[in-house]
């Protein structure tokens, strides 16, 4: 590379920085900010709310609660693997998708969906008549104040976290991060009221059935609904030079609530038909198409950053042509780097090691550091032949 190469990459190296706000960390508590607060009512509104659910009969019901605690706090860490290989582009801080976790346990599951529902639900009940509101009214009710519930959280992440919260893959993760806090306290949720109205016959028994439902069902619930609608509405807000789409942000939210939709409202949809076996699988296939669809786009910028933020390591040699393609870029041409070194396994190291650059790049500002020159003998070390 010439001289006037090199200055233009480490121009665009510095600049992918500032843009993505890679390396910033996460301040939480922030008194002079209202989104700080905003959130603080939100939790505090949704825990005396759960506390006031279940402490009526939460002791009669204990193993039963004990026993959702502990089936889905083990469903999580699947969960919690999956998300942290998908955030390997950002890789936002622990902490702030820890924040959007328990706003969507919490807050949006106790504060705003809990109650609404419940009007709501009355409200279509008292419109339609009691058939229309069981086959009809859970899908007119959760896409609206859930979907939305969920993303006020995003919305106060930004306030709180305006330099890390960009792109709308930003908003896919951190969606997909509220989304999962909501799927796992409802599913609690679920356990308690199956439990109560078994009366509190075979307690675990109920909780486990529970778990094997709603475990299910929840490959393609909250987590998967939240990360769409959040890219979406990512692209309407246009966080970001070049991302602002407001059309394509505005259907991949319909999208989310229309899936979420179908999933609540089955029974109809089915008409207690023989539709009603293959609708669940068939809805399934095309959310989890539409989830890779939107992941693809929603990661265009981060590739592009990505790539700016390796491109000035051809000098060092620690990245090379083939290896900066994959690690900035699609499925297909990860594929293509395994074939190009003959190796699965070392690939999938390469590109971990890129990846441990990259992000120890992005932490040191573009800056020499002690871990930044590890990373990239490690890359070396990797790239040369025993």
């Amino acid at each position: 590379m010439s001289d006037t190469t090199v200055s233009e990459a480490r121009t665009e190296q510095l600049a992918a920085i500032e843009e993505s706000g890679w390396g910033q960390p996460f301040r939480f508590l922030q008194p002079h900010n209202l989104a700080f607060w905003v959130y603080l009512l939100g939790i505090g509104g949704g825990a005396l709310t759960m506390l006031k659910y279940f402490g009526a009969g939460g002791t009669f019901y204990s193993r039963a609660l004990a026993g959702g605690v502990l089936l889905f706090g083990l469903y999580l860490i699947p969960w919690l693997l999956l998300l942290r290989h998908h955030n390997r582009f950002t890789a936002q801080p622990a902490g702030l998708l820890a924040t959007g976790f328990a706003w969507g346990g919490i807050a949006a599951t106790f504060w705003i969906a809990l109650p609404a529902n419940g009007a709501l639900i009355e409200i279509w009940t008292k419109i339609g008549g009691p058939a229309f509101a069981a086959d009809w009214a859970a899908g007119l009710t959760a896409p609206i104040n859930e979907e939305w519930g969920k993303a006020l959280g995003l919305v106060l992440l930004i306030g709180l976290a305006p330099r890390l919260v960009r792109s709308a893959y930003d908003g896919f993760i951190i969606g997909a991060f509220i989304g999962l806090g909501f799927q796992v306290f409802e599913d609690v949720l679920y356990v308690y009221n199956g439990a109560a109205q078994q009366y509190g016959v075979d307690q675990f028994g109920t909780s486990l059935q529970v778990f094997l439902v709603r475990g299910a069902a929840g490959i393609v619930s909250h987590a998967l609904f939240s990360a769409i609608f959040c890219a979406g509405l990512m692209w309407v807000l246009g966080r970001t030079r070049g991302e602002r789409n407001v059309v394509r942000g505005v259907l991949t939210m319909l999208t989310a609530m229309t899936f979420h939709f179908a999933w609540d409202d089955m029974a109809g949809l089915s008409g207690g038909t023989w539709a009603t076996a293959v609708l669940p699988f068939a809805i399934a296939i095309i959310e989890l198409a539409t989830l890779f669809y939107v992941l693809r786009h929603a990661a265009r910028t981060e590739r592009v950053w990505t790539r700016a933020l390796l491109t000035p390591e051809l000098e060092t040699g620690a990245i090379d042509p083939p290896l900066l393609n994959a690690v900035s870029g699609l499925h297909k041409d990860r594929k293509a780097y395994r074939k190009h070194v003959h190796s699965r396994k070392t690939a999938r190291h390469l590109l971990e090691a890129a990846s441990d650059l990259s992000r120890e790049l992005a932490l040191s500002g573009g800056n020499e550091s002690p871990a930044v020159t590890h990373a990239r003998n490690e890359l070396l070390r990797l790239r040369t032949p025993d």
